[in-house]
């Protein structure tokens, strides 16, 4: 032993070890950032002692964590563990190296991150950064010496080599926060400049959101306006919402507790307290630890909304963050309302030209002049017009003249509004038929305006529409009425199909006899058809008590899985309010299944020239309906493949059910549930139970059927209902006692 300390005190005394520590402070020296700093030293460190691996943890007292800054391409990966666990941490409270010769005999070390990277540690050195005044601010580790395990000569080496490095390290380190601070409060002006000209109100909801979570350096933040007329807080910005729009009461949960009191709130931990409301957490799946909650008040001291701010990284809130949002949301106030007066203003004009262009029937407007002020592009296409400088401007006389000369007299003699049916119009030489709504416009002080006419074109053209809108899509029929018939032709494009089927159909026929089984399916058909119709869909047809919609042909959208999906979501959620009245009237309630498929499908005119239907056929189509077949066989209601989940755009509530290869297949595809529709009444725990299903799922994949079954039975613990789980509990069992070799995860479907 004596021999070994003089050996390494030689070397450590050394000429050659006083130029390594040299060059250690030179090459610190020369660098430009911490991250660089960090780089450096590890270099120096592993190539020194002969480690395959380094780490330099640097100490962040405000959060009690060890962070680590490693490179990953062209980007640096911040790494964070607590300043008491693994072998770090305990370097770190102890003040004292570590020499582990073996990693997973000590209980020290945490297997979990080698589990994730793949990698295998078999001994680390470990010791803390220390300054040359003794604090400690860090941790250097190494893993994994080539040839010889770690010694003390090694851990004297590296404790000698982090010292000196520790002076340049605590420079860069207090210039970087110098810096993170300054590019905070650049921010901070830069918002708060731009709030006197933006007018734009979502624009600067979404930046003061954002500028919020990195000033506070949180996970999410919202902020929440007071409606007035409705008393309800609402937001239609924040991350993590997605497209949603958040409403409710001013007076609930924390937020409404903070915008009542006028007083900042500031929780760490928000499920122990009861004012917190946990439902968006169960609905999206994110938890909330810690909340920062502030009231924004205006000018004249009037409270006009909350800002919330969640989840603080590596800890609760503290009192610097609590006046830095309250400064914050003091300036940002009157931004706000100029913003929101400005789109209240713009909303409603965009509302009323909106409504104006949209409306089928021809709106004109007069002044007390006699001009004719405005004319929207029905009124344009009714009175043969290609453009709307035809008719502006004109005075009336010199417009509506001919045969059309009759209006002029209902002009001059309109009092209290007049209505004229199936009068006759005539433009470019045709007769056009049409009802005629003529009524004065009155200001607020009930003076003269002008005088609005309202032209319903009532012609056989329209009268056909709407005849044939009964047997087909509106928007198909329209196409076929405007001589779009070549647009029908047999074309391919990518679509999204949706099947629905009612279970236990031939129950409910028995049950009602043909008249009430007809007069079910209208009910449920026209609930259906307006779930899909509202999102752009096309019905394709029904087939007996089933249905086929199309998404994506012959008019595609941008984002037509998503629409598929919630029009699925839509239909569940409606027919559970249609069992509802039947429930009341002592009827039997509907269930049925939906499948969701996306793919290339072939559409246009099928049939002979007598009789002819558009319709999709292909591949796509066929898999969509197995699909939908497979949902009883999960207790599902909605599923969707694979190919429709990954061209969603939106995050919705799934999970994986399978991954099957369906009859008439040969490549497996992947099925997932989708449980948006479910309330807690209907899938209780579901968190709980997505959380174990999904591990059961894993095992599962991997042929560890008892793991898989003691996942799947924690599952169905918490939802005794959860059909899917309880399937996988069979399953694993008949596969545990057939013990494939081949084992792939993919299950063949024997169903059609």
């Amino acid at each position: 032993m004596g021999s070994t300390t003089t050996s390494r005190k030689k070397i450590v005394g050394s000429d050659k070890f006083a130029q390594l520590l040299l060059n250690v402070n030179n090459d610190l020296a020369a660098t430009k950032s911490l991250d660089n700093a960090l780089e450096t030293l590890v270099g120096i460190t592993t190539s020194t002692i002969g480690a395959e691996r380094g780490t330099i943890f640097l100490n962040n007292e405000k959060t009690g964590e060890l962070y680590s800054r490693v490179a990953q391409g062209n980007f640096m990966r911040e790494i964070r563990i607590m300043n008491t666990r693994g072998v770090a941490g305990w370097v770190y409270t102890n003040q004292k190296g570590a020499i582990i010769l073996d990693a997973y005999k000590d209980d020290r070390f945490d297997k979990s991150v080698d589990m994730r990277t793949g990698y295998r540690t078999k001994n680390i050195l470990c010791t803390p950064l220390r300054t040359v005044t003794g604090e400690t601010i860090g941790v250097s580790q190494l893993l994994n010496k080539s040839g010889a395990p770690f010694n003390e000569q090694d851990l004297e080496i590296l404790e000698a080599m982090t010292k000196q490095a520790a002076i340049a390290l605590q420079s860069h380190i207090a210039l970087e926060a110098m810096e993170a601070s300054r590019k905070q409060e650049l921010e901070f002006l830069d918002v708060v400049s731009q709030i006197s000209s933006e007018l734009e109100l979502s624009s600067l909801l979404s930046r003061i959101v954002s500028t919020i979570t990195t000033m506070l350096d949180a996970e999410r933040s919202s902020l929440f306006i007071n409606d007035e007329k409705t008393s309800e807080l609402y937001t239609e910005v924040g991350e993590g919402l997605g497209k949603n729009v958040i409403r409710f009461p001013n007076h609930l949960g924390i937020a409404g507790t903070v915008f009542t009191s006028g007083e900042i709130l500031n929780i760490p931990h928000c499920y122990a307290d009861l004012r917190f409301n946990p439902a968006f957490d169960k609905q999206t799946g994110y938890f909330t630890r810690s909340m920062l909650c502030a009231p924004v008040t205006n000018k004249d001291g009037k409270i006009i909304g909350v800002s919330q701010v969640l989840n603080k990284r590596g800890g609760s809130f503290s009192s610097e963050d609590e006046a830095r949002l309250v400064a914050f949301t003091s300036q940002i106030s009157i931004g706000i309302e100029n913003a929101a007066l400005f789109d209240n203003v713009q909303n409603l004009m965009n509302y009323n030209m909106s409504m104006l262009s949209s409306m089928s029937n021809g709106v004109i407007t007069i002044n007390e002049d006699s001009e004719i002020e405005t004319c929207n592009d029905s009124g344009l296409r009714i009175m043969k017009l290609e453009e709307s400088q035809q008719i502006l401007k004109q005075k009336a006389t010199d417009f509506f003249k001919g045969e059309n000369e009759w209006i002029l007299s209902k002009l001059e003699n309109v009092e209290e509004g007049e209505y004229i049916p199936d009068a006759e119009l005539t433009f470019e030489n045709e007769k056009i038929s049409t009802n005629v709504s003529i009524v004065p416009l009155k200001s607020t002080e009930n003076e003269s305006l002008g005088t609005m006419i309202m032209l319903e074109d009532i012609s056989n053209e329209k009268r056909m529409k709407s005849t044939m809108s009964r047997y087909m899509d509106a928007d198909l029929a329209e196409q076929l009425m405007d001589g779009g018939e070549g647009l029908l032709g047999g074309q391919e494009s990518i679509g999204t199909v949706l099947f629905s089927d009612i279970r236990s159909f031939t129950t409910l026929t028995e049950e009602l006899g043909a008249q009430g089984t007809v007069a079910l399916l209208n009910e449920y058909f026209t609930i259906m058809v307006d779930c899909v119709q509202n999102e752009g869909g096309m019905l394709d047809k029904f087939i007996g008590d089933a249905m086929m919609a199309i998404f994506g042909t012959p008019f595609p959208h941008d984002d037509d899985p998503d629409r598929a999906v919630r029009a699925a979501i839509a239909m569940m959620n409606d027919l559970n309010d249609y069992n509802m009245r039947r429930a009341k009237e002592g009827k039997l309630p509907i269930d049925h299944g939906m499948g969701l498929n996306t793919d290339n499908i072939m559409s246009g005119n099928i049939g002979s020239p007598k009789r002819m239907d558009y319709t999709v056929i292909g591949d796509g189509v066929n898999l969509a309906a197995r699909v939908e077949s497979a949902c009883k066989k999960y207790g599902a209601h909605i599923l969707t493949t694979e190919y429709s989940f990954k061209a969603f755009k939106a995050t919705y509530r799934t999970r994986q059910v399978d991954n099957m290869i369906v009859k008439g297949k040969t490549k497996p595809v992947k099925v997932y549930e989708v449980l948006d529709y479910h309330t807690k009444e209907s899938f209780p725990n579901m968190i709980e139970v997505l959380e174990m299903f999904n591990n059961g799922m894993e095992f599962y994949n991997e042929a560890k059927w008892d793991d898989a079954i003691k996942y799947f039975k924690k599952a169905e613990k918490a939802n005794p209902k959860d059909k899917a789980s309880i399937m996988y509990i069979d399953r694993c069992t008949t596969l545990k006692k057939q013990n494939p070799k081949d084992w792939n995860g993919v299950w063949v479907s024997k169903s059609k």
